[in-house]
């Protein structure tokens, strides 16, 4: 899982000063750490940023006021920008990613289906600039685990025309294998 995931980022990294990016807010909450004292209170915010037309990245910072976390998790998902593989208004194949305890089913739609899709999976498919797709979030409703699986299922997604000529080369390799 680990080499799918390095694989995807060498892949789709994209630079961030020459896009406009929107940002939205995914979830915001109230963390704890129990210390001598009492209790250290903070904010951890995931931010989700996009340019509605092929990039997306996602961000997660923690900081003592709610403004600052925003802002760094603003930071990190401008760094972590990728690109994905668009058919139209929809994605070109099916994808199935896990992240934590979250799946995340992602189908194409036909124009005009529109995204039908949960709060967390949304939000990462309008930043990116999906219009037609279908999507189902199984397991863990944790809305960090979802958004990741989402931006994973995004960044794993091939050109048809690649995946049936990577496909070829494996099969050509398998069969010069068995036959000398």
């Amino acid at each position: 899982m680990k080499a799918i995931k390095k694989l995807i980022e060498e892949r789709t990294k994209v630079d961030a000063s020459e896009l406009d990016l929107s940002e939205k807010l995914v979830s915001l909450n109230r963390v704890t750490k129990v210390v001598k004292g009492g209790k250290r209170l903070r904010f951890r915010a995931l931010v989700v940023v996009g340019d509605g037309n092929g990039h997306v990245g996602v961000g997660l910072g923690k900081a003592k006021e709610v403004p600052e976390a925003i802002r760094k998790a603003g930071v990190i998902a401008r760094k972590g920008l990728y690109k994905v593989i668009m058919s139209g208004t929809t994605i070109p194949h099916e994808v199935l990613v896990k992240s934590g305890a979250a799946k995340v089913l992602l189908k194409p739609a036909s124009p005009g289906t529109g995204v039908i899709a949960g709060s967390s999976v949304r939000s990462v498919l309008e930043a990116a600039g999906i219009k037609d797709v279908l999507s189902k979030s199984i397991g863990s409703s944790n809305p960090v685990n979802v958004v990741r699986a989402t931006v994973l299922a995004l960044a794993s997604l091939e050109k048809p025309e690649e995946a049936v000529a990577r496909r070829k080369a494996e099969f050509e390799i398998k069969e010069a294998k068995s036959s000398g």
